[in-house]
């Protein structure tokens, strides 16, 4: 199984305050143990490093972004980065998508990657992936 982790998925895991931390952690901890391809990409990480830091308390935060890193560095995750071809697929997805607004860039280059390398399960609590008709489906 390959699923994609949005920002909220990370915050989950990593914020014991957040209402679903239990059940993401544990779903996150399985898709590990099951060895599935877990992907991200560097504007998602952007994001969940930038509220982290804001949120929980500093050793907290750093201790996720060095579990981050680490399962970047042991290939327990693949880490995606927006490339210019990304960026410019995003914002066609962008224009493609005036009727919704509230979508966040970020997430369009998450549609953007999870189109292109054929990922439809995303471990997020944002509906909107579901909304876009791209046949993405919320985990767990």
């Amino acid at each position: 199984m390959v699923i994609f982790i949005d920002t909220w998925g990370w915050i989950n895991i990593f914020n014991r305050k957040e209402s679903h931390h239990q059940q993401v952690s544990q779903y996150y901890q399985l898709r590990r143990d099951e060895q599935d391809v877990i992907v991200t990409t560097d504007y998602v990480l952007d994001e969940v490093y930038t509220l982290l830091f804001k949120r929980i308390p500093m050793h907290t935060a750093q201790n996720a972004l060095t579990t981050i890193s680490s399962a970047v560095d042991n290939g327990y995750l693949r880490l995606v980065w927006i490339t210019p071809e990304r960026f410019e697929a995003a914002k066609r997805l962008r224009l493609r998508f005036q009727d919704k607004p509230s979508i966040s860039f970020t997430d369009l280059t998450s549609m953007a990657v999870m189109q292109e390398l054929g990922i439809t399960s995303i471990l997020t609590g944002d509906a909107h992936f579901t909304h876009v008709g791209m046949g993405f489906e919320l985990v767990p």
